[in-house]
């Protein structure tokens, strides 16, 4: 419930920030190395996460699951891109699109692996 909350809690920011409501941008100057560095640390960290606590969960609970460890990390890259200055925004445009690739494919990674004792 924790992540849930943080996550709706992003989600809303980042489309206040979209919307011109709020303005973040320039508050957090996040080069793409360390962007992209988040990226990863969120995909794998979430893959793993999930992974571990749907451990032996019936498999419609676990669609549920993956719904909110899938969908809620990329939050957090959407709200970090908005908080960038708005001349590195225009300059790459596609930046977050990119994050979201490299943050599935690590976050695929621990989900698609079979470990033992894995219930299924």
């Amino acid at each position: 419930m924790i992540l849930l909350g943080l996550f709706l809690a992003c989600w809303t920011l980042s489309l206040l920030s979209f919307l011109h409501v709020l303005s973040l941008a320039g508050s957090l100057p996040l080069a793409l190395y360390p962007y992209y560095a988040v990226a990863v640390a969120l995909g794998w960290g979430f893959g793993i996460l999930y992974v571990q606590r749907t451990r032996g969960f019936d498999p419609q609970l676990r669609r549920r699951f993956l719904f909110i460890y899938y969908l809620g990390p990329p939050a957090v890259l959407v709200l970090l891109r908005a908080m960038a200055p708005v001349v590195d925004q225009r300059a790459a445009p596609l930046v977050p699109l990119w994050a979201f690739g490299v943050f599935s494919i690590l976050f695929l990674v621990p989900v698609t692996m079979k470990f033992p004792g894995r219930a299924g």
